[in-house]
Parts: C-alpha cells; structure tokens; sequence
C-alpha cells in the first residue's frame, strides 16, 4: 500500500492520466472526421465568439460612464498638482470647479456617446473589406483574425485608465467584430446547407447573440462594483482565449484543404443592388434601430419619470431575453413547417416592434415598462430569425454560394443602427422629447413592413437542392467542389442507412464517382496541353 503513495505509484497515476487525456484526444479526433460532429463543435465555437463579441459590446454600459466619471474628477481635482507642482496653493483659485458643471457633463455626454458608438462605426466600414476577405480566404482565417483581436482589444479595456486608450480598445473591437460576426454567421450558412438546419442554426447563434447583449450590463455592473473595473474584461479575455484555443485544436484554419479551391463569390457592391437583398437588410436595419436607440437613453428617462433605482435600470433589459429566445424557438419550428412564409414573419415582427415602441412612453412603473421592451426583443427575433436564412438562400439561387459578403452586408445593417444610436438618439430626445423619440421608431418599423412583400415569391425560387449532383453533366470544378459533394453524399447516405470508410467518395447508385470524373478530367486537360 505505501509503494502506491511513492514514486513509482505517482509515475503509474501520471502515465494512467496521461493515456486517458490521449484517449479523449483520440476520440476528439475520430468526432472531428464526422461531418456532423465536425459542425456541431463548429457551431459551439462560433456562437461562444458571438455571445463574447456582443458582451463585449454591452458589459461596458453600466462601467464606461461612471469610470470615466471619476477619471474626469480626479482630472479635475488634481490637474494643477500634476502640470504645476509649486503652484499648488492656488488650486482653490482656478475656474474649473463646480462653475462649469454644466458644460463638463455635456462633454461627458458627448465623450460617452462617441465612446459607445466607435465599435459600430469602424464596424460599419471595415465589413465591405473584410467581407471581401472572407470571400476569398475562406471563413476560418477570418474568424481567427476575429478572436484575436477581441482578445487584445478585451486586455486594452482592461488595463485603459484613460480616454484615449478605452477609444482605441472600443474601436478595434469593431474590427475585430467586423471579421468575427460575419465570418461566423457564414461559416454556418456554409456548413448547414438544409434550409430547416440553417434556420436551426442560425437561430441558435441569434440566441447566444441576445444572451450576450442582454445579460452583459448585470454581469459588468456586479464585477464592476464588487472587484474593479479590470475583472469583467478579464474574464471575458479568458473566454476568448478559450475559444481561440478550440479553434486551433477543432478546426486547423492553416491546414484547411477546403480553402485551396474556393468558388469566386459574388462582389459585395452587385449583392447590394441586389433587391431582395437590399429589402432584407433595410429590414433588419429598422428593426434594430428601437433597441439601439433606447440603451443610451431609457435609463435617464427610467430616472426622471419613474424614479427608478440604479438595479432596476441595470435590469431593464434582462427578462426582454426570455420573449427573444421563445421568438427564435418558434420562428424556425413555424419556418420549417412554412417556409414560404418567411417574409410574412419578418412582417409580423415589425408590426410587433413598431406596437411596442409606441407604447414605452406609456408606462408609469418598472413592471409596465417590461411588457413593451419584451415585445420589442420579440419582434426582433421573429425578423433576426426569419430573415438571417433568407440571406443565405437569396446568394444560394442568385449569386455564388460564397456568404462572407451577404452576412458583411447584414452585419452592416447592424452598424447602421447601433453607430447611429449613441450619438443620433440623444439629440432627438433633446430636441424633440422621449415620446417623439419612440413614436418616431414605432411609425417606421410599421410602414417599412410592407416592403418584406416583395419576398414572398422568393421560395419560387428555389432550384432542386442537389442539382448538380443529379444532372451529372459536369465533373466536379477542383477540390472545393469535390469536398462539398463529399459531405453531401455522406450526408444522404447516412440518412439512408449507408455509411462510407474513410475519405472515399464511394460510387453512387447513378454509377458517377467524383474522384474518378476529376481524375479523367485533369487527364482530358493534360492531353489536350500535350497534343
């Protein structure tokens, strides 16, 4: 018994642990060689960046505005101590005390705003080139381009103790955001080329997108409060690191042979013109602008009107996450069952969001305010949801089946409505009031729903899905295409009780082999250059 406590039993434990993590290491890899596998831990991978990105854009709500504050107090306190060391007796003479409050707390509005508002701005004009990029790399190099600069711009936030540095950090976010989000969203549109899975999917990573932005603000104001300004972000560092580590370990972005052969995607300016693609993405720009424009701005109407407390302004968002995820739960079970009714569902959301915009200024209590913020987060769902996968299917039976451009343009329509909000809300609820504000919001998102009629024959469109595959008239184009019709056939062939070992692409039941029209089609071209 004492030789098992001694060195030789520590070696024995040690070597049993160490073949038991190489087991899992094996199993991991035997997982990753499924398809289905592979893209469920793909899935996991990019809804964790999401969920990191969009409570990183949030956690800084309840923190940035009293850190910085303080840092301007202290400023103020101590600036004659710092510029003049030996004239410090007349710091109680100087005007920059309390007789320019006023103006001070302007420019901290103003500072504040333009802050918030940095990330969707560089956003906004990074993501025509990096859905470009996305094209024409694939969707995993971005994506790890993403996670690190995330993570660096997470460490910058962490350790800012002034303005300038917390804008640099708040702007690379955005271009961090710029690669991730849209990489991301199309990296599942890629590996989930079923409508219903899309959907599936997709909604997913819309569920893990409003737990991010709505439970950041709770999260950063308790960190904040009880351990300091740097624990909310090096918490979130350390998940992004996580993540990224994954990601090496999963998916191996720099041995991807699926990137050698990429198809040539649409150019984002052509998918812009698009009009089915420019109606859905006005659409999720509207539907977004009520929820952008009220974060900067309902907590000091929540103060002035309902003299609420500081945990019922840090909490006005959170039960709005329930009615969002119930939203996207039933959008994709009622667009698996119709999906010809997708336009009908982005429809009904606007009416719900514009309904419930109207009615904010109504409330009198904290409790009535809840209903019509649901609401909001409700209809935004139904159009997230609903519409997310339309883009996907639009660039499938128009354009290339590449999809970094289209989600470059949805994450577009997003900065739209977020660069605007921070800095355009303020002024319209100081120039024309509250009520104005949220009227305004409601009448736009009601009349902008008719548009999304213009949809409603784009599931005509729909071409038979494995076209391709079944008229058989051309080989497979490169290694890309091959790949692609790999999955696929495997796909079908599970589904049908098949299974097929290792990478072979056995024949099927037309008696076509992949391998074998690409092997005689390099060959025809080998013989032509020689003759």
């Amino acid at each position: 018994m004492n030789a098992d406590v001694g060195p030789s039993g520590l070696a024995r434990s040690a070597a049993v642990k160490l073949s038991e993590m190489g087991a899992r290491t094996k199993q991991l890899g035997t997982a990753m060689q499924d398809p289905h596998q592979q893209r469920r831990i793909i899935l996991v991978i990019v809804c964790v960046a999401l969920l990191l990105d969009n409570m990183l854009y949030m956690v800084i709500v309840p923190i940035i505005p009293d850190y910085l504050a303080d840092l301007e107090n202290e400023q103020s306190e101590h600036v004659h101590v710092v510029l003049h060391p030996n004239a410090s007796a007349y710091g109680n003479g100087t005007g920059t005390g309390t007789g320019a409050g006023p103006d001070k707390r302007n420019n901290l509005d103003v500072q504040i705003g333009v802050l918030f508002a940095s990330k969707a701005i560089l956003q906004l004009l990074v993501n025509p080139l990096s859905g470009t990029f996305i094209d024409r790399v694939g969707y995993d190099i971005p994506l790890l381009i993403g996670l690190t600069v995330m993570f660096l711009s997470t460490c910058i936030f962490a350790f800012g103790e002034n303005y300038a540095t917390l804008f640099a950090a708040r702007s690379l976010q955005g271009l961090g955001s710029a690669f991730a989000d849209t990489s991301g969203l199309a990296m599942i549109a890629d590996k989930y080329t079923e409508e219903a899975e899309r959907s599936r999917a997709l909604g997913i990573a819309l569920a893990f997108i409003s737990f991010g932005s709505l439970v950041a603000p709770p999260f950063g104001g308790i960190l904040y409060e009880f351990a300091g300004k740097r624990v909310p972000f090096l918490v979130l560092a350390f998940v992004c690191l996580v993540d990224g580590f994954l990601f090496l370990t999963v998916i191996r972005p720099f041995s991807n042979r699926t990137r050698e052969n990429m198809p040539v995607g649409t150019p984002i300016y052509r998918l812009m013109i698009d009009p089915y693609i420019a109606v859905v993405a006005g659409a999720l720009t509207v539907c977004n602008i009520p929820l952008a424009f009220l974060e900067p701005t309902i907590a000091n109407w929540m103060e002035s009107t309902m003299h609420s407390t500081q945990w019922q302004m840090g909490l006005t968002w959170l039960p709005a996450f329930f009615p969002h995820v119930f939203g996207v739960y039933i959008t994709v079970k009622l667009a698996a069952r119709h999906p010809n009714l997708q336009w009908f569902y982005g429809a009904l959301g606007m009416v719900i969001i514009g309904a419930s915009s109207c009615t904010v200024p109504a409330c009198k209590t904290f409790g009535e305010l809840i209903a019509p913020l649901c609401g909001i987060c409700f209809g935004i769902a139904l159009v997230d949801t609903a519409l997310l996968p339309t883009l996907a299917f639009l660039v499938d039976v128009r354009h290339v089946s590449v999809y970094g451009s289209v989600y470059a343009i949805a994450d577009i329509s997003y900065s739209v409505a977020y660069a605007m909000g921070p800095v355009v809300a303020g002024q319209i609820v100081h120039n024309l009031g509250f009520v104005q504000l949220n009227l305004g919001m409601g009448l736009v998102n009601v009349l902008y729903a008719p548009a999304l009629l213009l949809l409603r024959n784009v599931c005509q469109m729909r071409p038979s899905y494995s076209e391709r595959d079944n008229l058989l008239e051309e080989a497979p184009q490169g290694l890309y295409d091959t790949i692609r019709m790999e999955e696929r056939r495997a796909k079908k062939k599970k589904k049908k009780g098949y299974s097929s070992a290792g990478n072979c692409l056995p024949v099927d039941e037309n008696g076509f082999d992949a391998f074998k029209a690409q092997r005689s089609q390099s060959e025809e071209s080998s013989g032509a250059e020689f003759t």
